[in-house]
């Protein structure tokens, strides 16, 4: 059984889709994982992927990405995969989500993949049609087809969740392992958020015993003021599952009600907060 714990990228035994069941998604969530190297631009401490490194994707082969997204959607609409594999209570296609073991959108073919699922959905004609989602670090916005991409997902009403852990130089380095300033990840926000709707990914928890300080706080809170009326809201979480990095002896998860007050302090900017402990 597929549980919120557990997300193998294997569960299904294909090379490209794995399918997950997620408490932020709120049912079974069709994961597309380009990554499939386990290669990344970030290398954020309290990342699931094992043996991760630097870098990007091999070649994607969009053949093959159709043709594993299509018989999967035929099992779980048609065949018993839901039934066998998944709770009662998450029993519904979610949505489909480019995440993965990586950055997606470091994939040359990204766009190209939107179009691929975009396809293969309308084959199917699903009446309650699974959402289109893109889970991203945003550090590649600079790139055309990148925009391309992310702008496609927008016009077939799907969404990003654009990861922001951490809004000081010293935190970003500290949590997600790349050299970046909060000015060039509020640009970046922004601009994804004209291409499609935006919400706000934020994993919140203690290294070494101690939560997000009172200055990385309010950076943080800078950086969502500033985005401000051009985002959807901030989906705001905690560990649900044990990092796989050298780090993960120094983590630890924040009470609830520690991420309650931060929630608070979020929602007070008129920001819709989402909280998952």
């Amino acid at each position: 059984m597929l549980n919120v714990s557990d997300h193998s990228r294997d569960s299904a035994g294909l090379t490209y889709i794995y399918p997950v069941v997620s408490r932020r998604a709120g049912g079974v969530s069709v994961g597309i994982n380009l990554n499939v190297n386990n290669a990344c631009n970030w290398a954020c401490i309290y990342c699931q992927v094992p043996g991760l490194t630097r870098g990007g994707p091999p070649p994607v082969d969009l053949r093959r990405l159709a043709d594993e997204l299509r018989a999967f959607l035929g099992n779980a609409t048609e065949g018993n995969f839901l039934a066998d594999h998944v709770p009662p209570e998450a029993r519904r296609l979610a949505d489909i989500a480019f995440s993965g073991n990586g950055e997606p959108t470091s994939a040359g073919e990204f766009g190209e993949a939107v179009l691929v699922v975009d396809g293969v959905l309308r084959e199917f004609r699903l009446q309650d049609r699974p959402k289109l989602r893109l889970i991203t670090n945003g550090s590649l916005l600079h790139r055309e087809g990148v925009r391309q991409g992310i702008a496609r997902i927008g016009a077939m009403e799907g969404e990003v969740w654009f990861k922001l852990d951490r809004a000081t130089e010293h935190g970003i380095l500290l949590v997600n392992g790349v050299a970046t300033t909060p000015g060039r990840l509020t640009s970046a926000l922004i601009q994804c958020a004209g291409l499609a709707p935006t919400w706000v990914q934020t994993c919140c928890f203690a290294i070494d015993g101690l939560a997000p300080d009172e200055s990385e706080q309010s950076a943080y809170l800078r950086v969502i003021g500033a985005a401000g009326h051009t985002i959807r809201g901030v989906h705001l979480y905690g560990l649900a599952r044990p990092s796989l990095q050298p780090e993960a002896p120094r983590l630890s998860g924040l009470a609830p009600e520690s991420l309650q007050r931060f929630a608070d302090r979020i929602s007070a900017l008129g920001v819709e907060v989402v909280v998952n402990p």
